[in-house]
């Protein structure tokens, strides 16, 4: 906790310099503190995603954005915001921040962040946005943007990936800076992703900031239509934000489209980086073929998204009998899966109707906005996977726009402070979960509190790897576990390796570096006994 709290300050500051640099080049300005500290993660973001096409962002990259940030930090005087925001600020905020860094210090436990967050992050990080990673392991293809503000500061600011924690601190000053205690609510919800750089939190927390703006009357509509992007390209599946953003500022606003220039440059540059990493616009989405020599191989699409329907029913039923379930069958089958995923899919149409009834009630043309584009985002998410987890912050938005008026600030304080202690005890008592809800996967892999978190954040090593060569390109493979989240780079998963030899081929360096990106060949007959003796070695010790 405490190597997190000095980590979080001197982020803070430099995110504050960032942002006040911003300010004052674009010659417009923000509101708070919490505006100017969105603006510097927003820019820096923008910043890190164009220079990792280009180079690795390493220490040489993070010394330059902590010194530039420091420098704007005190040349713009940004510490008078922060002098202004604390004084006479209540002891909550305090102990809140507290319970951010209790949580924050906590052993990662979302499986995401061994098999895709940390990989990404190593990526970015030691070379940078690679062309056709895609083929290597087509996770690597999404590789957030969120990921790549991580790597940024993964080498000595934030080596323990935590700044999700900085994240929620800042939503944290929103709240209090605004007072607008409802968001309290949701906050407890967030601690389960602050051991993570998870990109959910940051994309539900802006969206909420978004949506509560715009109800507040906010008129700086390029600047939230570039947020709403930017949404986007933390969290594809919150692409019902910039639908509704864009939609009400020409439609209900009736501005200019040139207002909307610079988020339109945000959506360009996540579509150009999913086309640089995976080959097509929007991962994982094989549409609009650009031919391109480093798209990944369609059987592994197939594969991807036929995996993809199956986790809509929790692996219950194959693909093919997924297809050939009637329209009754697939509803069902859906509503009722077994354990509590069935019950968050119940959850979700009847909280879908409580936003239709209250529109209806409310007659009005943003809230009817709203669930137009929500039901646009949960109609997507229905056709292609209709997994939990996907339509997550459609709750958080049912639940803000319903309770907007009605929500006090003693009632939210109430309400977080219950559900505070509810996850606490997820976190600190996992054995407890797996009993009342042993159905419940993430469960199984929670850790408790140990003492050694007072210090720094806790964390896993493992470091224990095999190294084989297949053509031209010579791989690490994780050694007795399943995620290859410290094996050096380059590093490709035991069942990724299954997957390209049921494909019959395997990735090959696309010249003699790993920058210069990765394709795709038909393998031999002996390197299809290769791979197989490489696999079965792997389970055998599983």
């Amino acid at each position: 906790m405490l190597y997190l709290l000095f980590s979080l300050i001197m982020l803070l500051a430099v995110f504050a310099g960032f942002g006040g640099a911003a300010q004052k080049f674009s010659g417009k300005s923000v509101h708070g503190l919490s505006g100017t500290l969105l603006a510097g993660i927003f820019s820096v973001s923008i910043i890190c995603t164009l220079s990792a096409f280009i180079f690795p962002l390493n220490i040489y990259f993070e010394t330059t954005l902590l010194i530039v940030g420091l420098a704007a930090f005190f040349y713009f005087k940004i510490y008078e915001d922060f002098r202004r925001f604390f004084k006479g600020l209540p002891y909550l905020f305090y102990v809140l921040v507290f319970v951010v860094l209790f949580f924050g210090s906590g052993f990662p436990f979302i499986l995401d962040h061994f098999g895709y967050y940390v990989p990404t992050i190593r990526w970015i990080s030691e070379i940078g946005l690679v062309q056709g990673i895609s083929n290597l392991d087509l996770l690597l293809g999404q590789m957030s943007v969120w990921h790549i503000l991580q790597a940024a500061f993964s080498q000595f600011t934030d080596p323990f990936l935590r700044l999700n924690s900085l994240a929620l601190i800042i939503y944290l000053i929103y709240i209090f800076e605004k007072k607008s205690w409802i968001h309290l609510v949701f906050v407890p919800v967030l601690f389960l992703f602050v051991q993570s750089p998870s990109p959910d939190l940051p994309a539900i927390a802006l969206s909420l900031i978004i949506l509560n703006e715009l109800l507040r009357g906010h008129r700086s509509y390029g600047w939230l239509f570039a947020l709403s992007a930017f949404v986007f390209a933390l969290k594809p599946t919150l692409v019902w934000l910039p639908l509704f953003t864009f939609i009400y500022i020409v439609w209900i606003a009736k501005k200019n489209v040139k207002v909307l220039t610079p988020g339109i440059a945000v959506v360009l540059i996540f579509v150009f980086k999913n086309i640089w990493t995976f080959g097509f616009p929007v991962f994982p989405v094989a549409v609009l073929d650009l031919g391109l020599p480093w798209k990944p191989n369609m059987q592994l699409l197939l594969n991807s998204s036929a995996v993809a329907i199956e986790r809509t029913f929790d692996m219950q039923f194959s693909a093919n009998e997924i297809h050939n379930f009637s329209l009754t069958e697939y509803v069902y089958n859906w509503f009722f899966l077994p354990g509590i995923k069935g019950k968050i899919n119940l959850l979700f149409i009847f909280s879908l109707l409580i936003f239709l009834v209250f529109s209806i009630k409310k007659n009005s043309k943003t809230i009817w906005l709203l669930f137009g584009a929500v039901l646009v985002k949960s109609v997507l998410v229905l056709m292609f996977s209709a997994q939990y987890r996907f339509f997550l912050d459609v709750f958080f938005v049912i639940f803000f726009i319903v309770g907007y008026e009605v929500f006090t600030k003693k009632l939210s304080l109430a309400i977080f402070a219950v559900m505070s202690v509810v996850v606490g005890t997820f976190i600190s008592y996992p054995e407890f979960i797996r009993t009342v809800f042993p159905s419940f996967r993430l469960g199984s892999v929670v850790m408790g509190f140990r003492s050694a978190q007072l210090i720094e954040p806790a964390h896993y090593k493992l470091e224990k790897f095999k190294t084989y060569q297949v053509g031209n390109l010579k791989f690490n493979v994780v050694d007795g576990y399943p995620y290859s989240f410290d094996t050096p780079l380059p590093a490709i998963l035991p069942a990724f390796i299954q997957e390209d030899l049921d494909a019959g081929i395997f990735p090959q360096l696309k010249g003699t570096t790993l920058k210069e990106g990765f394709v795709w060949r038909r393998i031999t007959e002996q390197e299809k006994i290769q791979l197989q003796h490489i696999i079965d070695e792997f389970n055998s010790k599983q």
